[in-house]
């Protein structure tokens, strides 16, 4: 596979890491305090307008926590790369930007999957059910670099949740960030939550199992235009081993191993994942 080499990866020192606390590189400023944003994001994690099956996520997955790490203004464009029919982060951010910013779904394109294309399709009609509640949102094809997933330069953010290793493993991601940093303006930020794999073993030996190194990560998004300015641990877990016999697919919420040791995968958790934050250069 193309990209970052290892001679290219840069130190993760995770003994710098808090919980939940943005880390920022190179002199970079963390994120601002969001004051009246972050309390409309606060009443919008907390609504019940949210499907519950989401909200019993959000103790692993920190959705306050991560767009407060990103710093999304409700004046933003914000582009998320395949939200998906759950929309567990379009039911907070299109409320969110309905009224003075913009959010667009870069959906599934024609020439995916069936599967991929039903659950396009229950997207689409979860928009038109829900429009009072979720604003007008913009639906754009996404197919790693076959079509642009928003006009160029017109985004302020593009944000990307547990797919990047899936884009390694297929050999798509050199079309995939090369379409993102189309889409963003100059300074425009770049958001990634992946699961991340373990640093004592090569990239190649943990394509197939979902995790990604952060330091592989990170040197491969900066080989393709971009600067990296800030880590976060929020979405960390240390109680996930990363050698699981089904990979990140045996931890919820997919348990792919059904009843066999389910409790011991439930008592782990979801997967250990960085969150990073890039600028376009």
């Amino acid at each position: 596979m193309k990209g970052a080499s290892h001679s290219q990866y840069i130190p993760v020192r995770r003994s710098l890491l808090l919980a939940g606390l943005a880390v920022p590189v190179a002199g970079c400023v963390g994120p601002r305090p969001s004051g009246a944003d972050g309390a409309a994001l606060e009443r919008l994690v907390a609504s019940p307008a949210r499907s519950a099956s989401n909200v019993a996520r959000d103790r692993h997955r920190h959705p306050l926590e991560t767009l407060r790490f990103f710093d999304i203004a409700p004046t933003a464009t914000v582009v998320e790369i395949l939200p998906g029919s759950r929309g567990y982060y379009l039911e907070i951010l299109a409320p969110y930007l309905r009224e003075r910013g913009r959010y667009v779904a870069a959906s599934r394109a024609p020439d995916a999957p069936p599967r991929y294309l039903a659950d396009h399709a229950r997207l689409l009609a979860r928009l038109s059910s829900e429009r009072d509640r979720l604003g007008r949102v913009e639906v754009t094809q996404f197919s790693a670099g076959k079509y642009p997933v928003a006009p160029a330069g017109s985004a302020d953010f593009v944000l990307t949740f547990r797919n990047l290793h899936n884009w390694i493993d297929r050999g798509e991601i050199e079309g995939a960030l090369a379409a993102f940093r189309q889409a963003l303006k100059p300074g425009g930020v770049l958001g990634v939550v992946d699961h991340r794999g373990r640093d004592d073993r090569p990239q190649a030996q943990q394509n197939r199992t979902g995790y990604v190194r952060e330091d592989y990560a990170i040197a491969l998004i900066e080989g393709a235009g971009f600067r990296f300015v800030a880590r976060s641990d929020v979405n960390a877990n240390t109680r996930d081993t990363k050698d699981h016999p089904e990979g990140v697919w045996t931890l919820p919420p997919s348990l792919r191993l059904k009843a066999r040791d389910r409790a011991r995968y439930l008592a782990i958790g979801e997967s250990d994942r960085f969150t990073l934050k890039f600028v376009k250069r």
